[in-house]
Formats: structure tokens, sequence, C-alpha cells
């Protein structure tokens, strides 16, 4: 059994505080090359949702996987404030008043409430346009494939296909009742699909085998159900002021859960279960994958 030891708290805060830094940079109010002006407003509202808060949980697993496979940390680094960013603006916009309608975030006033709607969604586009800038640019990577597979691997797991589909039909089950197989589907989607792509951009920096990078999407997928799976019990048992955000709401707009349909006992036996597998799935890749077992403790067992 993995225990979440002294050393898993110290990298983890470690990755927070060097992505911050990251995030600091990228979002500067000096225009970059091919850029015009930076308007103020925008950007601070980009740095009101972005930084200062959050357990930067997606860029933590880029890095450690990242960091497992002897990539460049600088380069890992980069692609952890991309996918910050790219988390930023799914929750600025899932906060507006036509999605999920939330006035606190990371213990803040949300973007749209801090400043306005207009700015909120803009804001929440171009941290999402910035996510792409950070991936393509070579000081990510100097090998223009392995930055075109990074770009081609958010996109995926971000649109259509992934976490914006994945929002659709999370708003559908507000006025549907879906069955088991189908909020599955749907957390897939809506969370875990950038968790996933979270581990395998590491393997992809660190030019991991076909069978290593298999090996890291499927626990990337494992993680990302857990991670929604403890995020809707501490929906139904945390408080706000411990979560930082209004709790309660997938029951009260009726929101199709694994925890809504079974009870949260049975949800908690699931997790552990997951936990199980996801070290399963690692163990084939030896101790240099304990940080990312205990990250799968960690996700399975947050207070918050």
């Amino acid at each position: 059994m993995v225990r979440l030891d002294d050393d898993f708290a110290a990298r983890l805060s470690g990755a927070a505080t060097a992505v911050e830094r990251a995030l600091d940079r990228v979002l500067g109010s000096n225009p970059r090359e091919g850029e015009i002006a930076r308007p103020v407003r925008l950007v601070e509202a980009m740095r009101h949702a972005t930084l200062g808060g959050g357990k930067r949980l997606r860029a933590f697993l880029a890095i450690e996987t990242a960091r497992m496979f002897d990539a460049d940390t600088e380069g890992a680094l980069r692609v952890g404030a991309a996918l910050e960013c790219l988390h930023a603006y799914s929750l600025v916009h899932d906060d507006l008043p036509a999605m999920d309608d939330d006035d606190l975030r990371r213990g803040r006033p949300t973007v749209h409430r801090a400043f306005d709607e207009a700015t909120a969604i803009l804001a929440g586009d171009a941290l999402q346009t910035l996510a792409f800038d950070i991936l393509a640019d070579p000081a990510t990577d100097v090998d223009p494939l392995v930055r075109a597979d990074l770009v081609l691997g958010l996109a995926r797991a971000s649109g259509l296909g992934g976490m914006a589909g994945g929002q659709m039909l999370d708003l559908q089950a507000e006025t549907e009742t879906p069955d088991e197989v189908a909020i599955r589907r749907l957390q897939a989607m809506k969370t875990g699909a950038l968790i996933r792509f979270s581990c395998e951009a590491g393997a992809l920096l660190g030019r991991a085998s076909a069978d290593d990078r298999a090996r890291i999407r499927r626990f990337g997928e494992i993680i990302g159900l857990a991670f929604q799976l403890a995020d809707d019990i501490l929906d139904e048992t945390a408080t706000t002021e411990a979560l930082g955000k209004a709790t309660g709401k997938d029951s009260s707009r009726g929101k199709g859960t694994l925890v809504g349909l079974y009870g949260v006992t049975p949800v908690r036996a699931m997790l552990d279960d997951l936990v199980l597998e996801a070290e399963g799935v690692l163990a084939p890749l030896g101790n240099r994958a304990e940080t990312l077992a205990a990250a799968a403790h960690f996700v399975a067992n947050r207070e918050v």
C-alpha cells in the first residue's frame, strides 16, 4: 500500500509552486512576438482565474510522468502551465450564469462576479488559446512532432469529443435520467479526458515507448474517474467553506452522478477498487512509478 508521505506532499507542493511561477510569466502584461497588445483588464481577469489557488493536479501529473521518463524539466513545467490555463478556462466558462451559475471558486468570487460576464467569456477564450500557444512554442520541446502531438492531444481531450462534449452531456443530464453507462461516459469526457491527457503528455515529452504510453494512458483514465467520483462525494459531504465553492448543487439540479445513483458508501468502495487497479497498471514500471501510485491514493482520498 502506497502512503501519502512527506515526500509526496513535498513533490505536490513543489510542482504547484513551480507551475505558479511559470503561469505568472506567461500571463505577464508585455505582448509577445506576434501579439499587438495585452489589454490590462483582460490580463487581470485571466490572472484572477488562474493564479493563487488550486492543487495543480493536472500539471503535477504531467510533470511527474515526464520526470519518470527523464524528460526536460522546463518543458514539463510549460506543459503543466498549458494544462492549467486550459483547466482555468473551463472553470471560468463553467461558472457562468448560462452554465452552472456559481459565485465562488477557490474561495474567491468567480471571474464573472469579480469582473463581468463579457470579460469572463473573453478571459476563458484567451486562456484556452494561450494553452495551445504554450504547447506550440519551441521552448516547450525542440521536436516539432512532439509539439504537434501535444497540441493534437490537448485538442482532442478538451474539445467536442472530450471536455466540451462532456459539459454538454452534463447539462443534458439535468433534464434526463442517465444510467451508469451514460454517467461514466459523461464523466470520462468532462473530467477524465483532460486528466488522462495530463498523464500522457508527460510520456510524450519523455519519448516513452508505445507500451508505456498505453499504460500511462490507462492509468490516466482510471484516476480521471476516481477524481470525479471523489468530487461527487465531496459535493454531497463537504462544506462550502472547506471546498471554496458551492456544494450540494449536483443533487439540487438533478445532475447524473454515480453518488446520486448508488449513494456515497458504494462509490467509496468503487474508489478503493480504482486505486488497486491503478497500482496494478503501474506495477510493470517498478519503483519509478511510486509517485504516480501515491497520486492515485491522493485523488481517491482527498478532502478538498
